[in-house]
């Protein structure tokens, strides 16, 4: 099987091999892009006022959660995967289980936090009353109970180690129907739920990923034979499988939590200049960016291991060819979601059930904001050859530059001339900073890493 994965990734046509890799990806991304926006989309209907303010307030520490798991994810998955590719069936166990308890001490970590900080994390970023209210019950349960998430990501990463990917896509489709459903029963109250508003809506958000959790553990006990989960095992880690774990990990916890400190610093930002009406307009963005990069962040996941197959076979002509596709999907995509949102960006708002004002200035806001939709198609797969060729720093650097070194000091620059509508063009010069730095990121592996392959 592995000679055959192999001859496909080094001998397939190129277009369809880009297409059958990324897809499924693709697919799942788009599922974690629904999940992302169903509460939204729900509690708009329920407050338009206040609730996706509050939705967004929120955002940044769901954020960081998914970080913690996600980079914890990467660790064992990288490790797990190694290990079976060399015969290693007792290191892989101990990779998963200890990538099990690892995920569940995120879980105590995050736990205390919405004892602990979730008041002044709230206040710091809104003077709304209800918005406060909302934003502090919603947080109470998603931290609180979010065990649920920490292991609905550690068994999808299972699965998709041993090579399953579409088993982990029946688990995340499964939460976020589960979810769909009971955020239109637990907000508005019907079957034999009460009416929550946004606490259902946290409610439905948890057990949907319990719901996902346990399916994941279902199908790596009944499908994964190549290695042994074990209870008691996950309580006796190995201080060297942490480490190892955590290697690997840190990168990407660190990448992905700057993106949750650009949120809370926009939040910041926005919630002076404009109050709640722009932490709703920055919420709406946010979730509806999402169905438009995160096929492209799918479409870069599928790409990563031909690229590194086709430099570790010393194949240049593959590898440009797969560079050039690639970047071509990401472009029809991306201009794709710009032309949406110049198009139909009252529609889009009226989704969320926005009102007249929030509609006036979200129409200026997603028309200057998706200018930068093309430039980050570009970005993102120069990001994609930089981790395919062990260059992860440079996608650490571009990441930092982009949303910690440009985009907030820009976006508290514009915010002193008073007007929310020139704020926006922050995510264009953030962009094109980050684009120059990736194409000299880009020269560099080229000169270096590509051109002297000789097939």
């Amino acid at each position: 099987m592995s000679e055959y994965k192999e001859n496909k990734m080094g001998t397939m046509a190129i277009k369809p091999l880009v297409v059958s890799m990324s897809f499924p990806i693709m697919i799942s991304m788009l599922v974690q892009a629904l999940y992302n926006i169903v509460d939204s989309y729900f509690i708009g209907q329920y407050d338009p006022n206040y609730g996706v303010a509050a939705l967004t307030v929120a955002f940044p520490l769901q954020t960081l959660m998914i970080a913690f798991g996600s980079g914890t994810g990467v660790g064992f998955n990288a490790i797990l995967s190694r290990s079976l590719g060399e015969k290693n069936p007792q290191k892989a166990g101990a990779s998963a289980n200890t990538g099990i308890l690892l995920n569940l001490i995120n879980y105590l970590i995050f736990l205390i936090l919405s004892i602990t900080v979730t008041s002044a994390f709230v206040h710091g970023q809104t003077s709304q009353a209800q918005t406060i209210a909302y934003a502090e019950n919603y947080l109470h349960i998603v931290l609180g109970l979010s065990a649920g998430l920490f292991l609905q990501m550690t068994f999808e990463r299972m699965l998709q180690a041993t090579g399953r990917s579409h088993l982990s896509m029946i688990s995340q489709i499964t939460g976020a129907l589960v979810n769909t459903i009971l955020d239109y029963m637990m907000i508005f109250g019907h079957g034999p739920f009460s009416k929550m508003g946004v606490a259902g809506a946290a409610y439905a958000t948890v057990i949907g990923q319990f719901v996902a959790a346990a399916v994941g553990l279902s199908l790596n006990l009944y499908f994964c034979r190549e290695f042994r989960l074990s209870l008691a095992r996950v309580f006796r880690p190995q201080a060297a499988m942490v480490r190892e774990i955590y290697y690997v990990g840190i990168p990407t916890v660190a990448m992905m939590a700057v993106g949750s400190v650009m949120s809370w610093g926009m939040n910041l930002i926005l919630g002076h200049a404009a109050g709640d009406n722009g932490l709703t307009i920055f919420g709406i963005y946010f979730k509806l960016q999402s169905f438009f990069f995160m096929p492209v962040f799918g479409l870069n996941n599928g790409i990563i291991p031909i690229l590194a197959y086709n430099y570790g076979a010393r194949r240049k002509n593959r590898i440009k060819q797969t560079l050039r596709f690639g970047i071509m999907l990401a472009a029809v995509i991306m201009v794709t979601g710009t032309l949406v949102f110049w198009i139909f960006p009252d529609g889009l708002l009226k989704l969320f059930n926005a009102s007249p004002q929030v509609t006036a200035m979200g129409i200026v806001a997603l028309r200057i904001i998706s200018i930068h939709f093309p430039l980050a198609a570009v970005g993102i797969l120069f990001g994609g050859i930089f981790q395919a060729f062990a260059k992860s720093t440079y996608s650490l650097v571009v990441s930092l530059g982009r949303q910690m070194f440009v985009l907030l000091p820009v976006a508290w620059f514009l915010s002193l001339f008073g007007n929310v509508n020139i704020i926006w063009f922050c995510f264009i010069i953030a962009e094109g900073v980050s684009l120059a730095l990736s194409i000299i990121f880009y020269r560099k592996v080229r000169c270096e890493m590509i051109e002297p392959l000789r097939e």
